[in-house]
């Protein structure tokens, strides 16, 4: 290839045109990124310049540039000029009619405000363009190789603590994925132009200089200058210099996401929250106690592997993770003079080179098995709250362990021996919830629990995890760090005081997610600090109804009570809601329980009817799972459908109901559909298929399409 930097993008006679024939001066840099992206994401170059339309507007404006290119607020102010002057070069052209040029010159006037957005949004950020910015506004000319240079020299010798922040709520490995990710597509686009120019040239000649058709190997070649090109292009909208200075003398200063370990255990955080929740955006409950950013340096200097691995007094077999961690080495400047947020992510980095090398837990004949990775987020989504090794274990089973002890904290000994020892029968016998543990349930149990026991203890080196006997949990550090690593995948992992701020449907919609005793006790918390009244846990209330009303697949009204109960709210606001027509009836059931007499007329047939779809959904879990212990039992194979299950328990449940609601069966079967279309079709196919009252069975078959429409208008 010739060794040049030009595209062939028209883009120094479109400049001598505008000051000619328009008497404007166009600032070069900006003119050149609008051409260059233009001409490469394929515009029509007949004209001499690329030819611009809404659609490729739109695109270069709103995810090109912002992530390529630094400019000042001359260079955005000049935008509307440039684009116009062009939709002019190209009508004068006779490439675009009288028409579409106005038609181009209102899309310019609607795409730049979302382009001076984007060019403002911190997630548009990269190495590059951070860098060049703070360059230029400490009055380094950009366009001069050595000045950068001069500065980046200065700005490595800075200390730590005085180096400008980067914007909230970035973090260093967001500028290094986001700087990878636009690189990729910059490279991706330039092989795109190749092609273009290989299969079918413009009638304005190729794009890019002509490739080395003589060489050896013509493929490496052709990688190789495309490369250059994109160095080239990327010094040019941001800073001279810049690409050679990160891939070389100052590559620390720009870490690339292969050098972060804890990037790629921030990608396992987040296939493991969507594994739980399915969406990213749904909040884990923060930590009850996390590092002041001054204790940082301390727990982390005091931490064995951490402290191993600086000093370089560890074994062969930790050497890969020394040079992952890049200590001694790189990060040994961090580990002496790092902020606390560097700190904290050289802590993550050797959490997660320590996590990647450690072996799975595998139970027997592999019924199960999980890894460090999934301990970390199970131990994070708990609330940060101590686990045992052994109910761990249990839980991984196919039986399982029974629903409230599978998020119940353990009490942490104060004089646990250093050696793992399985607790006593007595012991498992309450950590699992099981009348009695046999012999063989402790040697089922005993291995994996040695085996996990040891994991937690390699863990533990790190600073981030502690065993005591049986318990296990995060420390301080742990959950600092562990929280960090979320955030850096993009999983809503909030702060204590990000909390307490939400209004109340977001704190309801949160701690739906939640165990019990956090939910209650964030609920509590809520209502508190705005005073603890009436009104105040009235706002919860509202919002648990909205939520019922608003969301087909809401937590059951027994669940948000609950949590509710154990919040202690007022009995004056339960009386208040019973005249609620999603919630009164639930806020009955619990004046009920603590001994009130509330007669049941005094609630509306909405607010029973969702109560009672509940319910009998239940029962209808309970009897899929009895049919299928029995299928499983019986060795049949396959998944019956909804209408093959014995309604054991939800008929006479059904009926029962029937007996007392107003209208009979046909008119609770209509209330069922109505007060929760999609929880209602599986109860309303059941009882279509099996009540033996044609009836009955005729109106559940009515009511499911009523559901069934119900149910198609919410998720469109």
């Amino acid at each position: 290839m010739t060794r040049t930097n030009a595209l062939n993008t028209g883009r120094d006679d479109f400049l001598s045109w505008a000051t000619e024939e328009r008497g404007v001066a166009l600032p070069t840099r900006l003119t050149d990124a609008v051409l260059t992206m233009l001409a490469l994401r394929g515009a029509d170059r007949r004209a001499g310049v690329p030819k611009p339309t809404p659609g490729l507007l739109r695109q270069v404006l709103h995810e090109d540039l912002p992530q390529l290119l630094c400019a000042g607020d001359d260079e955005l102010d000049a935008l509307p000029g440039v684009l116009g002057t062009l939709a002019d070069r190209v009508r004068a052209a006779g490439r675009l009619n009288a028409k579409r040029h106005a038609r181009l010159l209102a899309a310019v006037e609607d795409a730049v405000p979302g382009f001076r957005r984007a060019m403002a949004d911190p997630a548009n950020l990269t190495w590059h363009r951070w860098y060049a910015s703070l360059l230029t506004a400490d009055g380094v000319d950009p366009d001069d190789p050595a000045a950068v240079g001069a500065w980046l020299d200065a700005h490595e010798n800075t200390p730590h603590a005085d180096r400008p922040a980067l914007p909230e709520p970035l973090h260093r490995s967001d500028l290094a994925e986001q700087t990878f990710a636009v690189r990729s597509r910059l490279d991706e686009a330039l092989l795109a132009a190749f092609a273009r120019d290989t299969r079918e040239a413009s009638p304005a000649g190729p794009l890019l200089p002509t490739p080395p058709l003589d060489d050896r190997r013509p493929d490496d070649a052709l990688s190789s200058e495309l490369e250059r090109i994109a160095d080239a292009l990327t010094d040019r909208w941001t800073a001279a210099g810049l690409a050679e200075a990160f891939a070389a003398r100052h590559a620390a200063l720009a870490p690339a996401p292969e050098t972060m370990p804890h990037v790629a255990l921030a990608d396992r955080m987040l296939d493991e929250h969507l594994d739980y929740y399915g969406d990213s955006s749904v909040p884990l409950p923060p930590p009850p106690a996390v590092p002041s950013p001054d204790e940082i340096r301390d727990l982390l200097h005091a931490a064995p592997l951490p402290a191993a691995l600086a000093a370089g007094t560890f074994d062969d077999e930790l050497r890969d993770v020394a040079e992952r961690c890049g200590l001694p080495g790189p990060a040994t400047a961090v580990w002496a003079d790092g902020t606390p947020q560097e700190l904290l992510e050289l802590a993550a980095d050797v959490l997660a080179a320590q996590a990647e090398r450690l072996p799975l837990v595998t139970g027997p004949q592999e019924a199960y098995s999980f890894d460090a990775a999934h301990l970390l987020y199970s131990l994070y989504e708990r609330g940060s709250t101590p686990d045992s090794v052994a109910r761990k274990i249990a839980d991984a089973k196919s039986d399982g362990l029974p629903p409230e002890l599978e998020d119940a904290p353990t009490p942490v000994s104060r004089n646990a021996p250093d050696a793992y020892e399985l607790p006593s029968p007595e012991e498992l016998s309450q950590l699992l919830g099981m009348p009695a543990v046999t012999d063989a349930d402790r040697a089922e149990l005993d291995a994996p629990a040695h085996g996990l026991a040891s994991l937690v203890d390699q863990l533990a080196s790190t600073g981030c995890v502690f065993r005591t006997g049986d318990t296990y949990g995060l420390t301080p550090l742990g959950a600092a760090v562990m929280r960090h690593v979320l955030t850096a995948g993009h999983v809503a992992a909030p702060d204590q005081e990000t909390v307490a701020e939400w209004n109340a449907a977001e704190t309801v919609a949160a701690t739906r997610h939640w165990p019990t005793r956090l939910a209650a006790a964030t609920l509590a918390a809520w209502a508190a600090h705005r005073g603890g009244t009436d009104e105040v846990w009235g706002e919860l209330l509202d919002a648990v109804s909205g939520a019922k009303a608003d969301e087909a697949d809401a937590a059951r009204t027994s669940e948000y009570f609950a949590r509710l109960d154990v919040a202690a709210i007022p009995d004056t606001v339960l009386r208040a809601a019973l005249t609620d027509p999603v919630t009164g009836a639930a806020a009955r059931g619990l004046l009920l329980a603590r001994g009130e007499s509330v007669p049941e007329d005094t609630v509306p047939l909405t607010a029973r009817a969702t109560v009672l779809v509940e319910e009998l959904d239940q029962r209808w879990i309970d009897d899929m799972l009895g049919h299928v212990k029995r299928r499983y039992d019986a060795g049949e194979t396959g998944t019956p459908a909804a209408a093959d299950i014995p309604p054991t328990t939800l008929l006479p449940a059904f009926d029962t109901a029937a007996a007392a609601w107003p209208g009979g069966a046909a008119a609770l079967a209509d209330a069922l559909a109505e007060a929760d279309p999609g929880t209602s079709l599986r109860i309303l196919d059941t009882l279509r298929a099996h009540h033996p009252d044609r009836t009955v069975a005729g109106a559940a078959a009515h009511a499911k399409k009523t559901a069934q429409r119900a149910s198609s208008g919410r998720r469109r």
